[in-house]
């Protein structure tokens, strides 16, 4: 499958995990090979030595869980996904910064007052013992990120593809549940929206963050405002990130000190 016309984007905050350092090796012995570019925090890693061409996220230290590293990564997969549409250095790089920009001052409005916000979602999710993290399209990256965050935290968290949700772990609605519904895609709003609807009506505790804010009935809503939708991922994921550093507290822990886990997998 791959060929030296197919391109690899390699994407890792350490550029040490195990798994990803075996993969660029095992490609970089490949007589023909693909064309490599990888995505770290920093360019002083395994990873980023593999590659064609490194990108720095230049997200800096990060000792607690991958919030600003996260961000960073976004940003940084946003220029390169104009790059490869065909847009310009030029253009690429101000249409990125300009949407980064925007996706930062929407974060700092959710972070208005960060413990009233964490207490109210804690009070809404806690002590349930289903939780599910849902989304479609490039939210997915938001609900794939926010589920590994939680479980880092100590919280059982699940992400699921919207759609998917439907073929089985619907059943699992009820009481018991906490599911935080991602609606965030245009095309895609108007099912997300109904889904939650389901779920408040199956008696579980909802969390919809869309763009304006809008939620059914019973259900809490969160807006995030209207922002480039390579980047809405780095902002709909802050309040699942309060949520998880607040669960994480109550609970005794300190989020992103790991006692099983480890900052970087070094090994399989």
């Amino acid at each position: 499958i791959l060929t030296p016309q197919t391109l690899a984007v390699i994407v890792s905050q350490s550029g040490e995990s195990a798994e990803i350092v075996k993969l660029a090796t095992e490609i970089s012995k490949q007589r023909l090979r693909p064309f490599v570019i990888s995505v770290t925090n920093g360019l002083e890693n395994d990873l980023a030595r593999r590659a064609d061409i490194r990108l720095d996220t230049w997200a800096g230290p990060e000792t607690g869980p991958s919030t600003k590293t996260f961000a960073a990564a976004m940003t940084t997969l946003a220029g390169l996904a104009r790059l490869l549409a065909g847009d310009s250095v030029a253009t690429a790089v101000d249409r990125t910064r300009t949407a980064a920009e925007q996706a930062a001052l929407a974060a700092e409005r959710l972070l208005d007052d960060p413990e009233a916000q964490a207490e109210r979602l804690a009070g809404l999710f806690g002590g349930r013992k289903i939780m599910v993290v849902l989304g479609r399209g490039p939210a997915r990256a938001a609900a794939e990120m926010g589920a590994l965050m939680l479980k880092e935290c100590g919280v059982m968290a699940e992400s699921l593809e919207s759609a998917m949700f439907r073929h089985g772990p619907l059943e699992l609605a009820g009481p018991d549940m906490s599911a935080i519904v991602l609606a965030t895609e245009p095309e895609t709003r108007r099912l997300d929206l109904a889904l939650a609807d389901e779920l408040v009506d199956a008696g579980a505790a909802v969390l919809v963050i869309t763009p304006d804010g809008m939620a059914p009935k019973g259900a809490v809503g969160i807006a995030t405002g209207y922002l480039d939708r390579a980047l809405m991922s780095a902002v709909s994921i802050v309040p699942v990130q309060l949520l998880a550093w607040k669960l994480a507290a109550l609970a005794g822990r300190t989020p992103g000190a790991y006692t099983r886990a480890s900052k970087v997998t070094t090994r399989e």
